[in-house]
This record gives C-alpha cells, structure tokens and sequence, in this order.
C-alpha cells in the first residue's frame, strides 16, 4: 500500500488507466468478457484495500490517534483530498453501516442509482435492488460483517425506470473511530454480459417530459370514460366483463398487473372478494393473485378498512401484497412500484383498484395517484347497488 498521499495519488491515476484499458478491451473483444472480468475483478480487490486504507486514515484523523503504521500523520488538507479521491472515483462506490443504510456515496454510484448523493444517504441500499435479488443481497451482508471474508456475488438494481445486473463486492471495514464495522460495496458490470431477467425498460426517456406524461394521463381518463358510459345500460359496469374491460385498458396502458376488490356487502367493507385480475400476456401469476385474499395483505386491504389511498413509489416492504407460501408476492411478479386507491360509491367504500408496475418501468407518481383516484370514485358510483340496499329513491 502507498505509504504517503503523493504515492496514493500516483496509484490512483495508474488504477483508473487500468480500469480504462479493461473497458475498452471489453468493448473490443466482447467474447472475452471472461478473462477481462477476471482481471477486472483483481481491479476491484485492489480498488477496496486503497479505499480501505483511505478511510482508516481519514477515520484515525479524526478520532485524533495514529495513522496506520507505514504512513506519517495526514493533515486536514489531506483528509480532503481523501475524499475528494472517493468522490471521484470511476468505479461506483458506497460505504454502507453494519444495518445496510448507505452512509457515503460516490458521485458514478449516486448517478447509478439515479439520484443525488444527498438524497441517498441515510436510506437502506436494499431498497435499490431488484424485489428477487433483495434476500441474497441481505444475507450476503450479513455474511460479510458476521465473518469479514469478502463476497462478490451477481446482483440487480432497480431504481427510477430502469432494471440493471450488476455484480457486487463487499468488503468489511473496520475503523477505530466506529463501534460497529462498515461495508464497502463496489458497483461493476456483471462477469458474463448479465442474465437479464425481463424485458428492457419500458419507459423511454422522452416519457420524463411533463407535457408527455400529462397528455398519456388524459387519454387514459378519456378512455376509462367512454368505457363506463358504454357500459351504463343493462348488465352495466358491475358485471364481470365490464370491470374486466376496465382491468385490461388500465393493464394495456398504465400498468402491469390490475386488481380489483369488490364489497359484497353493504357497510362492511372488510368482507371483500377478488372480483378482477388483469396480467400482461404470457404472465403465469394470474392464479397466484386470483387466490389471494384480499384483506389478508397491508395492500389492498388497509384501503378497504381505512378508505385512503396508498402510492409506494418504490417498494420498500415486498410482502405488503401478501405472501405465498411464506415467499412474497411482489418479489415473484419483479414489481417496483405500485397503488391502491378506494372504490368509492354512492355508500361509501365499494372496493379497491391496485396497480402494479415492474421494476424496470417509471415509478407511479402523485400525478398517477391523483388519476387512477378519479378513475376509482367513476368506477365505485358505477357498480349497481348492493342486493340488500334500498335502490335510490326508495322508501
């Protein structure tokens, strides 16, 4: 290891030479992807023992004892360009606590997660990974702090549109200055091209475009409308081909997959059964959510009691849908955003629509919230009155 910070810098600037060599390798002979990840990798080993020493420097400063041994004392000036060097970094890098929140990030990881630095830290890193990569992820954590040894490991984020496979290094740090140790993970491309699991994004990046995402907002409305009006005569809305036509253009045009929970009963809105289920083409989970029940999940069934909406921009907590056989729902359909608004009629709460999107699509917004809301109170005034209530008017 470099012994002072002229030394540190020098192997710096050599690593990032290296590092550049192997990306334009890859790009040249792309069937060796192989040897070059290897190499890529001892890279990486090394990238992590510079960081490594980077920080119990900067850590020993601070906590006014004695740098390493093999260094003189760093002064503040020092301490700065330390950090400057993690910031700048070509490889994305982020320090992690010993409970997985992110602590420090670089400027390329905070770029790959598609949002800034500021905004990341103090927030869970797992909340970035892929739904069906998050468990491994955690328990490969855990590995590292409970053991020390290093893991390396093929990964998937997940985060603002996009679903990417990376491969993750963890290394363990342990500083004099913190009480529990620290993990530092190192973001790089997978070893063999990725396996990706899905389609690509669905989301383009024209779609970020205000006007764009209104304009879409306002056709879905017009449709919905003329779809209740048209299904307002005999056999209207409340029948099952009505509520699954609406399921489907909801589907087809803003979703994934589309629930829809109807109340059977007058004032009771806990008694609720699953009326609708709409899945993209080729999609085997139909019976999986078919056979859910409805108030046995925090979503739907918290907005059929409470009669307040939900939005998880992104999904933190993966059973909120329920669970199958102890494995969560969310995780086996790769979500990464949903909604769940009330039916509301004429009596109150008459069910509940839930959207869910893939992970590699926009997250649902506040906007999107707003919409499908308006969408839930024409679809609950349209659902024919309850066998028991009195038709309107009636005495």
């Amino acid at each position: 290891m470099p012994e002072n910070l002229a030394d540190l810098q020098r192997e710096i600037a050599e690593l990032n030479e290296r590092a550049e060599a192997l990306r334009t390798t890859l790009g040249m002979y792309p069937d060796d992807a192989a040897g070059t990840a290897e190499a890529a990798l001892a890279e990486l080993g090394y990238a992590g023992e510079l960081l490594r020493e980077c920080g119990e420097r900067i850590a020993a400063e601070a906590g006014g004892g004695a740098p390493p041994a093999g260094g003189p004392r760093a002064p503040d000036d020092e301490k700065a360009v330390l950090r400057a060097v993690f910031n700048e970094l070509t490889v994305p890098v982020l320090l992690l606590d010993h409970e997985g929140y992110i602590r420090r990030i670089n400027t390329l990881a905070a770029e790959r997660l598609g949002s800034a630095p500021g905004y990341l830290t103090g927030k869970p890193f797992s909340n970035f990974v892929d739904l069906r990569r998050r468990a491994p992820m955690r328990s490969w954590l855990a590995s590292v702090l409970r053991g020390g040894d290093p893991a390396s490991f093929e990964s998937r984020l997940a985060q603002r549109g996009w679903a990417e496979d990376v491969h993750l290094t963890l290394t363990r740090l342990d500083l004099p200055t913190e009480a529990n140790p620290l993990v530092l993970a190192v973001v790089s491309p997978p070893l063999e091209g990725g396996g990706d699991e899905g389609p690509p994004p669905l989301e383009s990046e024209v779609e970020d475009q205000v006007v764009v995402l209104a304009a879409r907002r306002l056709d879905v409305l017009t449709r919905m409308t003329r779809l209740l009006l048209a299904s307002a005569g005999p056999g209207g809305v409340g029948s099952p081909l009505a509520l699954d036509e609406a399921a489907a253009l909801l589907a087809d045009s803003y979703a994934d997959w589309v629930l829809i929970d109807v109340c059977d009963l007058p004032a009771d809105p806990r008694r609720a059964r699953r009326a609708v289920v709409a899945v993209p083409e080729g999609d085997g989970h139909r019976g999986l959510l078919e056979g859910l029940d409805p108030m046995a999940s925090e979503v739907p069934g918290g907005v059929l009691e409470s009669g307040k909406s939900v939005l998880n921009q992104l999904i933190e907590d993966e059973t909120v849908l329920g669970t199958d056989s102890g494995a969560p729902v969310l995780s086996a359909l790769g979500a990464g955003s949903l909604l769940s608004v009330p039916l509301i009629g004429s009596r109150g709460v008459r069910g509940a629509l839930t959207l869910v999107r893939r992970s590699n699509r926009g997250s649902f917004r506040l906007a999107d919230l707003g919409l499908i809301e308006e969408i839930g109170e024409h679809i609950g005034l349209a659902l024919p009155p309850h066998p028991t209530a009195p038709p309107a008017g009636g005495e």
